[in-house]
């Protein structure tokens, strides 16, 4: 069965029937499965012709005059089914060789001051929206981490694949609790393999919703945080000058 059902049922069958209960169940879900991807399609191509299609040229342009190299930044990631993908996203660091096997960490001296905005405000993401139209992606679900992270996180936590049983998410419950950014303990590897589980497991229109209001909130208060620690180191550079 495709995505969260290969994970939650399995078919028990007495002879060549299988219990009415389960059926039932699996319709349920392949309901929902339907409705989830009709919900992407739409939402995902709202955001591209009424956002996305203004936004993207003006963000271009501030990252071309922040920093050299391509607007897009292209990294194959690890999706559903453990089928590797192209996953789009903006350009936030300047140009290395390092990008598809070193995380972005704190501090990190790769990301452009634009960059740093961008990832803040979660902007860099935007373009993963056309993964979703192309069905590459899920608007919610476990985020896709590039392969050399994923090969070293199923050799530390059990039953890693799990989450591959769920299309990967713009957004999703492992971010929402709080566990975005570097991921290079065992502690943080592990907390959010259990975040993305309860999702495979307990994916629901509801759940999905919940998550989505969750992640606006986030952003907006990230964006509210940021205005402020610029606001804060322009006045102490004004009285440094004064």
């Amino acid at each position: 069965m495709p995505g969260i059902l290969r994970s939650s049922y399995s078919y028990n069958f007495h002879g060549s029937l299988a219990s009415a209960d389960r059926i039932e169940r699996i319709s349920r879900n392949g309901l929902y499965l339907a409705g989830k991807r009709a919900f992407d399609i739409l939402i995902s191509s709202f955001i591209i012709i009424f956002v996305l299609s203004w936004l993207i040229p003006v963000l271009a342009i501030l990252i071309r005059l922040d920093s050299r190299g391509p607007i897009f930044f292209m990294q194959r990631r690890v999706g559903f089914l453990g089928m590797t993908f192209q996953c789009l996203k903006l350009r936030t660091m300047i140009v290395n060789k390092d990008c598809d096997s070193q995380q972005a960490m704190a501090n990190d001296p790769r990301i452009t001051r634009l960059g740093r905005f961008l990832r803040v405000t979660s902007l860099d993401e935007l373009p993963q929206f056309v993964n979703v139209l192309l069905g590459d992606m899920s608007i919610v679900g476990p985020r896709p981490f590039m392969q050399k992270d994923n090969e070293i996180f199923s050799q530390t936590v059990a039953n890693y694949n799990l989450r591959f049983y769920a299309k990967p998410g713009i957004t999703g419950m492992a971010q929402v609790k709080g566990y975005r950014g570097p991921t290079v303990t065992f502690q943080s590897i592990f907390h959010r393999y259990q975040w993305d589980a309860f999702y495979v497991r307990n994916a629901s229109p509801s759940l999905d919703i919940k998550i989505i209001r969750l992640t606006a909130r986030q952003i907006l208060k990230s964006i509210f945080s940021f205005r402020a620690e610029l606001n804060t180191g322009i006045s102490s550079f004004s009285a440094a000058i004064n």
